[in-house]
């Protein structure tokens, strides 16, 4: 998907804050049993029509309202998910800003977890 620049740039700003994980360092955070909680912050749609078994959904458009009740723990290691990681780090910045300390923004997001065969659940 082309994004516009405006939307890249702030994309871009964001990253420069926020820790990201590529979905073969995810694979192996998963495998060693670090605890976390997955957040798909994509739209209700698009986690209607498939999402990360065990996900939490907390689309963009909620998720600094509502993840203080979610997810009170300011110190829970989180990973955040998008379609494309974009979304995620926009979100994890904003949950940054809030005192969340351990979030990662999925690099490459539900595009790179289903073309890695990972476990989804419809």
């Amino acid at each position: 998907m082309a994004h516009n620049p405006g939307f890249l740039n702030l994309v871009n700003d964001a990253k420069s804050r926020v820790k990201e994980i590529d979905i073969k360092g995810y694979k192996q955070m998963v495998e060693a049993g670090e605890p976390h909680i997955l957040v798909d912050t994509r739209e209700e749609s698009e986690w209607t029509a498939g999402h990360v078994k065990g996900a939490v959904h907390l689309s963009k458009g909620v998720i600094e309202r509502d993840v203080e009740t979610k997810i009170p723990d300011k110190n829970t290691k989180m990973v955040l998910y998008c379609g494309g990681g974009f979304r995620s780090a926009l979100a994890a910045d904003n949950l940054q800003k809030m005192g969340y300390t351990s979030v990662i923004s999925l690099d490459g997001g539900w595009r790179a977890y289903t073309q890695a065969g990972l476990p989804v659940e419809r």
